[in-house]
């Protein structure tokens, strides 16, 4: 399968001393799919993370991106967006047939989307990464058993993917701060440079 610029395999593997367990760190444009009892953390802002499992086989993964602003590079920007959006979602789907889940069995649950980047050329970017992952998923008929999506506040949010579990806060003031808004821009800034490195199609 080719790998896209945008989407990576999440690097940041450490073991947790206050939940016990290995848990991966995603950051913008990361994602990680796992068959052990594993905990998945990202911090979202505009951002949204789709959390999918197979809860028959306790296989589950996340993703983490952002739809790019994608306006003045000659091709719609509602198709060239969904591109990246439905690349990274594809990317995590297929990753966790590869471990060995079964699409008809995935389950999902989204977070994210809030209106914290400033000065973006096309406005609610948070509330249009919200809209289509809810599309996307209802289009390949993946329910959605729990989310929580735009607003103002950035999310943590720990994933389980074993039992499906989710333990989300949202960072109100003073921990919001400008770290996430920094992630956020560069990641941003790569997607309008880089291009989707090939097509990734659904496992059947």
């Amino acid at each position: 399968m080719i790998q896209s610029y945008e989407e990576q395999l999440a690097a940041n593997v450490y073991f947790d001393r206050s939940f016990k367990l290995e848990t991966a760190k995603l950051l913008p444009g990361e994602y990680y799919v796992t068959d052990r009892n594993m905990m998945l953390v990202t911090v979202l802002g505009s951002c949204v993370a789709a959390c999918v499992r197979d809860p028959r086989h306790g296989i589950g993964g996340m993703n983490h991106f952002m739809l790019p602003d994608s306006a003045g590079d000659g091709a719609s920007p509602v198709s060239n967006s969904a591109r990246y959006g439905t690349y990274a979602m594809e990317i995590l789907i297929n990753q966790l047939i590869k471990l060995g889940a079964r699409r008809e069995a995935l389950e999902a649950k989204v977070f994210g989307g809030g209106n914290v980047l400033r000065g973006l050329t096309i406005a609610n970017v948070g509330q249009r990464n919200a809209d289509f992952v809810l599309e996307f998923l209802a289009a390949e008929q993946i329910p959605v058993r729990g989310r929580d999506l735009v607003g103002e506040w950035p999310r943590k949010v720990h994933y389980f993917p074993a039992d499906g579990r989710v333990l989300m806060k949202k960072l109100q003031p003073p921990m919001h701060n400008d770290t996430i808004y920094v992630r956020e821009v560069e990641y941003r800034s790569r997607l309008v440079t880089a291009k989707v490195a090939g097509v990734v199609e659904l496992y059947a």
